[in-house]
């Protein structure tokens, strides 16, 4: 997942902030606040090995059309790793066990609804989320069940190559899944690589994992409106696995939208949800958002 992080924007406010996760691990996170009084909080939940400064651009945007956003470095990645990622323990699951569920209760205590977008990761996150309703609604974008069998067969020949002969050598190399070598990502954790890679392998994810049981009682306690959408050019989360994966939100709202890059333009892929060249996608994440909130106070 290789991301170039856009330019700042000198218009919005943003602050760096520590945020200790639910366990004490000490995170690092971003505001960026609105210029005038404030619509609601929004929490950018990121995708795997990406950082949150790529999600900069749609943060600026976003506190420009009246949201305070929060974005987030995961345990492990980014400006939130140790000193070495080598030995360093962790669940994949923390991220948003105890990471996201730590941003969760801090902007829950602030008079504002509270409003979640999601890329990849950022949408499983939400049924795994021990705070989920403290969310008004939540947007997701890019968020799939990973099994190669749901791609394209060049897609898949891909995954397949990269799971079982080029990432295996490297991590036992490294000891740790150094994605920063292929120019696909920051790199991650062994622990996450050794999930991950499991879960790849069953067609609805950890759904499929006997070990993991537990996971779907716990999306079945999502109410909270979800709208996930895809675009049919994303070669990791096609629609179809899109629908495999979601299908565990069986008691929330729930909203599919497939997405086409405009013509002649751009193709979305896996990344370009959040490019610049994708504002009027913004535009209607943020008005759904809005729109499946609370009603606004009477002043």
């Amino acid at each position: 997942m290789k991301a170039t992080p856009p330019a700042p924007d000198p218009t919005i406010r943003m602050e760096s902030i520590p945020l200790p996760a639910r366990d004490g691990y000490p995170l690092i996170a971003q505001r960026y606040l609105a210029p005038g009084p404030a619509k609601g909080n929004l929490i950018v939940a990121g995708a795997t090995g990406v950082q949150q400064r790529f999600y900069r651009r749609f943060a600026e945007y976003a506190a420009c059309q009246g949201f305070n956003v929060l974005t987030l470095d995961y345990r492990g990645i980014g400006q939130s790793k140790p000193a070495s990622l080598k030995g360093f323990a962790m669940s994949y699951l923390d991220w948003a066990s105890l990471d996201l569920a730590a941003a969760v209760d801090l902007l829950r205590q602030e008079p504002l609804p509270l409003y979640w977008v999601g890329h990849s990761f950022g949408g499983h996150a939400i049924g795994l989320l021990p705070n989920h309703e403290a969310i008004a609604a939540c947007y997701s974008l890019g968020c799939g069940a990973g099994w190669s069998g749901w791609m394209s067969k060049t897609e898949a020949l891909k995954v397949r190559l990269l799971w079982t002969l080029v990432l295996p050598p490297i991590v036992a190399w490294k000891g740790y899944m150094a994605w920063s070598l292929l120019g696909m990502g920051d790199d991650l954790p062994l622990d996450v690589y050794r999930q991950w890679r499991r879960w790849c392998t069953y067609p609805h994810y950890y759904f499929d994992d006997p070990a993991m049981a537990h996971v779907a009682e716990l999306y079945a306690q999502v109410r909270t409106p979800c709208l996930f959408a895809t675009s049919v050019d994303d070669p990791w989360s096609p629609p179809r696995s899109r629908d495999a994966f979601v299908k565990s939100y069986r008691n929330a709202p729930l909203t599919r939208l497939d997405l086409r890059p405009p013509a002649g333009g751009k193709p979305l892929g896996h990344m370009g949800y959040f490019r610049d060249s994708s504002q009027p996608l913004w535009d209607d994440i943020l008005h759904w958002l809005l729109s499946h909130g609370p009603a606004p106070v009477a002043p």
